[in-house]
């Protein structure tokens, strides 16, 4: 009966979790959530051209140091005044000409949630490059052993716990962001439909 308890909970868990998950409302710098990217990388591209006259320019460069899943890294969206504007895969940068004024930034990993987004707010100046690297931060927390005791015996495992993902936006130095561009992939993308 207790094991049958257990996996009733377990999964009117699951249930509740997916339906928050659907109903996921990002902040006001991101872009809708339904919008998802298919990024492909290219090696060995040459630097960015500077800004166009009278714009400026912001660098996203990701350093993919979080595995999204066993043999994946994650798929970073990066929003600009409340739309998606690309994203990069793995350790891979793109480049994005604005008109100088104040900025918000978000990025967000794809099909991760309201909790995985980082946001920040910068002013841009005209002629000017700016680096900007979204941190992926991946932190457990629960789980430990537990056991389950029912008609075919006790049963002992590990419990998954929870898993907490996070961005925390960086402004770069030129020279960070000079070097992450010359040593990571250009990343290219079309729109998930």
């Amino acid at each position: 009966m207790k094991a049958r308890l257990v996996l009733l909970f377990l999964c009117a868990s699951l249930l509740a979790s997916m339906q928050a998950r659907a109903t996921t409302i990002l902040p006001d710098a991101c872009g809708d959530d339904d919008i998802n990217f298919d990024v492909k990388t290219l090696k060995d591209q040459p630097p960015p051209a500077p800004p166009p006259d009278g714009k400026a320019q912001i660098v996203f460069v990701e350093e993919q140091n979080q595995r999204a899943g066993t043999f994946t890294f994650a798929t970073v969206r990066y929003g600009v005044d409340g739309a998606w504007v690309g994203a990069n895969h793995g350790d891979s940068y793109f480049v994005l000409n604005i008109a100088p004024g104040v900025h918000h930034l978000c990025a967000s990993g794809q099909r991760y949630g309201k909790e995985a987004v980082g946001l920040t707010t910068f002013t841009a100046e005209s002629g000017k490059v700016y680096y900007f690297d979204a941190n992926m931060m991946v932190t457990r927390s629960g789980g430990g052993f537990v056991s389950v005791s029912g008609a075919l015996g006790t049963s002992t495992g590990m419990a998954p716990g929870s898993v907490n993902t996070a961005f925390r936006f960086t402004q770069l130095s030129d020279d960070d962001g000079q070097y992450r561009v010359k040593a990571w992939k250009l990343a290219t993308w079309k729109f998930e439909q």
